[in-house]
């Protein structure tokens, strides 16, 4: 025990004691928050019509009963001719005018006479620009009141008459739905990438630059050597992780935009507390399965390339989280290395968990983790594997 934590003393050392290495830490959360405030803001003012914009609207054939309906929404119609209708969708494309809606002749007619009509229904033609914010905002207005309009003329029944809010999801319900398809993938990415770059210079950098060799010599026990490496380097990169985490649920709210409703106080001390746990589990797993491959290669250079495909592993089952519909309820997924602390994660930031579940999971990967140590330590008994030129 006392040799393994003079391993582990010897990482931190090395750790905080060279500022590029703390920088390493930092600079990608600062970089994680700005850039993610950054694209919430750009992708708001992209998609997001112009504030004091008034929408355009050409109509053929108007109707007086739609000209009334619009006019008390408080829309400007404006009337044209069938000969416009062409130019007034070239303009439509040039983002110059908004919307242009044909309506045939004598609708208000056809409408008032529906009960004796025989035939189809009398057809709406609107014109738009999906991919134009104003375009696609006015469409919206103009479909929504016409959908209000066509209910009012045959009431069959009502829906939520006098109910002001129907939607029984609060506010707490709609955070957690966000985050929970969000920070298990972005957590899982952000935990490898922090693994990957410690474990690699730790492992490989220093068989590279033959201070393995010398540790590997001397009277420590090799197994004692893996699982100092193994827990020292699942400590610094908990840290790393925690610090990108922390700034990017910092940065979901602008991410999603300036009116979304995400706080991360929804969550308990017992949430955070088993969050923890699945994530230390999970970075021991992690910095077990990088250590393998970091000390079967010969260069830094040739472990990076050596870890890719496991990135990408690590990447799709993290995305697989925002598809899932939730986290199962069937114990056997929760064995699954990797896929089982992103079902875990999500179902703690879902607020929808099993502790059972939780604790599955954390007690499976961490029994994954103590075969990769192990595999680790019969890879430093090996001469063959370690001092290969």
């Amino acid at each position: 025990m006392k040799n393994i934590i003079t391993i582990m003393s010897k990482e931190f050392a090395r750790f905080f004691g060279d500022k590029r290495m703390l920088l390493m830490v930092i600079i990608p959360a600062i970089l994680i928050y700005t850039s993610y405030s950054l694209m919430g803001t750009l992708m708001g003012n992209v998609f997001s019509p112009d504030e004091d914009h008034t929408p355009q609207i050409y109509v053929v054939n108007a109707p007086a009963s739609i000209t009334q309906l619009a006019q008390t929404a408080g829309l400007s119609i404006q009337n044209a001719n069938a000969n416009d209708v062409e130019n007034i969708k070239d303009r439509i494309t040039e983002n110059v005018t908004d919307l242009l809606m044909i309506f045939p002749p004598d609708f208000d007619a056809l409408v008032a006479g529906y009960a004796e009509r025989v035939g189809p229904a009398p057809n709406i033609e609107i014109y738009f620009k999906s991919t134009e914010p104003n375009s696609s905002e006015a469409y919206f207005i103009m479909t929504s009141l016409l959908d209000a309009y066509k209910a009012s003329l045959v009431s069959l029944f009502d829906i939520n008459r006098g109910i002001e809010n129907p939607d029984l999801a609060t506010a707490e319900n709609m955070a957690a739905m966000v985050i929970s398809m969000m920070m298990p993938m972005l957590l899982m990415i952000f935990l490898f990438a922090g693994c990957q770059g410690l474990a690699l210079e730790s492992i490989t950098g220093e068989k590279e630059r033959g201070t393995l060799a010398t540790l590997l010599v001397s009277p420590l026990k090799r197994r004692e050597l893996a699982i100092g490496k193994i827990l020292s380097l699942a400590v610094l990169s908990f840290l790393s992780g925690s610090v990108t985490a922390i700034a990017t649920m910092l940065a979901l709210p602008n991410m999603m935009g300036a009116g979304a409703d995400i706080d991360v106080a929804i969550y308990s001390v017992t949430d955070y507390l088993l969050l923890a746990f699945i994530i230390l589990s999970v970075l021991l797993l992690m910095v077990a399965m990088i250590s393998i491959i970091s000390a079967y290669c010969k260069t830094v250079k040739e472990a990076g390339q050596a870890t890719m495909p496991l990135m990408i592993v690590v990447m799709l089952v993290g995305i697989s989280g925002m598809f899932g519909g939730g986290a199962p309820s069937g114990t056997v997924f929760y064995l699954i290395p990797l896929y089982g602390s992103v079902l875990g994660m999500s179902g703690i930031f879902a607020l929808d968990y099993s502790v059972i579940n939780v604790l599955i999971t954390c007690l499976s990967t961490l029994v994954y983790a103590a075969v990769g140590g192990f595999v680790l330590t019969q890879m430093f008994n090996s001469e063959k594997v370690m001092f290969s030129k």
